[in-house]
């Protein structure tokens, strides 16, 4: 068994560790570092509730390995509330659109939500339509989550989805 050492910056915080080279990163976020945000669902990159943000882009952590998060940095969803607790844009607008039920799903729409309106401007609501369809909820409906993808793409509500 291969061990490395790697350093990762999760939510603005070092971590520094050893691990195996087949450590998967929802593994190491949740058992290691304690990210238990990172949800695991299908562990085959399918249903979304991994999703995390890694030097900016959306990823399925349980389709990234730890060592390959050597050097980077990482958002979880418990790294994009304000400093004073106050909600993210995003979170913000799933709450206001009634966007979520049981909450396994959420994590991971929410951060794949924010990697895409974290640049200049927002990116249009059928950018964001369409990086929802990589997102399993079996809860919602998706109608809440869309109507926040919309808000969020600069759209509005009576728009249709």
């Amino acid at each position: 068994m291969s061990v490395h050492g790697i350093q990762v910056t999760i939510n603005g915080r070092r971590h520094d560790a050893s691990v195996e080279g087949r450590l998967l990163l929802s593994d190491f976020l949740r058992m290691h570092c304690g990210y238990t945000g990172v949800h695991v669902g299908c562990e085959h990159g399918v249903c979304g509730a991994c999703t995390v943000v890694v030097d900016g882009a959306a990823v399925r952590a349980c389709l990234m390995l730890a060592v390959q998060a050597d050097g980077a940095a990482v958002t979880t969803v418990e790294g994009l509330a304000g400093a004073d607790g106050g909600l993210h844009p995003v979170q913000q607008a799933l709450r206001d659109e009634f966007g979520l039920q049981c909450g396994f799903c959420t994590p991971g729409i929410v951060m794949t939500l924010a990697a895409l309106t974290s640049g200049t401007g927002p990116p249009g609501a059928d950018s964001l339509l369409a990086a929802l369809s990589g997102h399993v909820c079996r809860c919602t409906g998706y109608q809440g989550i869309r109507r926040a993808a919309q808000k969020l793409g600069g759209g509005t509500q009576g728009e249709p989805a």
